[in-house]
């Protein structure tokens, strides 16, 4: 068994928000200050990635009494919709900004902060009575661009009929994804749709066989969530392989957090917060504390690989 443990510098990494806990002593409810620490903050999230960022809001709010954050959880196509037009001051993304975005941030002399925050996996996911849970690279792209219609053509074992995908939303960072760095432009197949969010896709695979998911790890990763604990038992997790003739099982790995870290597992993206505040209120705050050690520790339980902190594999014998 592969396990992840991180050694955390007791280094300021939170500067910003300590070094301004005992400022603004002025009259006036705390609450009403827009400051790092306190006021309130609207924020836009990739639907992925809910699980994990209600921990980091969660865990900011009780922190800091002062501090009220509201999250909104969107496709992506959304979320970045909200920042661009000023909706919310700070967003969580699977990607960096396009030129595109650049420009039109240039436009309003604004220059957003972009601070990676985590890498994240996509989870392929089948029924549990599916025989081919071992998948390639090339099988996937197969599947995704509809040259493979049926399970049969898969690894040839019978009990299975025609293959469906599932999304999680129209226009959602996973869907882009799969666009981009599996069928690489190439259109998706005409046997996909979109369920209307990551539980209603979770639960359509656990109901039908022939059916394959595309997920954020995050969904399936912690162990110690109860909901993550119900999803394990409903649906299969894929393990996939970068190899097009593997040659053993050991060449197929799934997205926990190990396998990120080694960079072992192919289906990986980087997560961002970019904030556009023009100057450091509360959504620097915010911010600043999901880069730092206790929103890294927040991920790293969460068995995403956070972006900053000092790790280590160890490798424990099963024996």
């Amino acid at each position: 068994m592969i396990l992840l443990r991180a050694n955390w510098r007791a280094a300021g990494t939170l500067l910003l928000l300590s070094g301004l806990l005992t400022t603004g002593c002025n009259q006036g409810n705390p609450a009403d200050r827009d400051t790092p620490t306190s006021g309130r903050l609207n924020i836009s999230v990739d639907e992925t990635f809910e699980p994990i960022m209600r921990s980091q809001v969660d865990t900011f709010q009780k922190l800091y009494k002062s501090a009220t954050v509201t999250a909104v959880y969107k496709p992506e196509e959304a979320v970045m919709q909200d920042l661009l037009a000023d909706k919310v001051r700070a967003v969580i993304v699977s990607r960096p900004l396009t030129d595109a975005e650049k420009a039109t941030f240039k436009q309003q002399t604004i220059t957003p902060r972009v601070t990676k925050i985590a890498t994240d996996g996509l989870a392929i996911i089948v029924h549990p009575s599916n025989p081919d849970s071992l998948l390639t690279l090339t099988q996937l792209r197969a599947i995704f661009t509809g040259q493979t219609l049926k399970w049969t053509q898969v690894s040839g074992k019978k009990g299975l009929g025609d293959i469906n995908v599932v999304f999680d939303a129209n226009r959602s960072s996973t869907t882009r994804y799969v666009q981009d760095s599996i069928t690489q432009g190439t259109p998706l197949t005409k046997r996909v749709f979109a369920a209307k969010s990551n539980p209603e896709l979770l639960d359509y695979v656990a109901t039908h066989p022939d059916a394959i998911g595309v997920v954020g790890a995050n969904w399936i990763s912690d162990r110690d969530d109860s909901s993550v604990q119900s999803f394990l038992q409903k649906v299969r997790v894929v393990g996939i392989s970068a190899l097009d003739n593997p040659k053993s099982p050991d060449d197929y790995v799934q997205p926990y957090q190990a396998y990120l870290a080694l960079k072992t597992y192919p289906l990986r993206r980087e997560l961002f917060v970019i904030n556009r505040e023009a100057r450091t209120g509360l959504g620097s705050g915010f911010a600043s504390f999901v880069a730092g050690t206790k929103g890294q520790l927040i991920i790293l339980k969460s068995g995403l690989m956070p972006a900053t902190g000092q790790t280590r594999i160890v490798t424990t014998s099963t024996k």
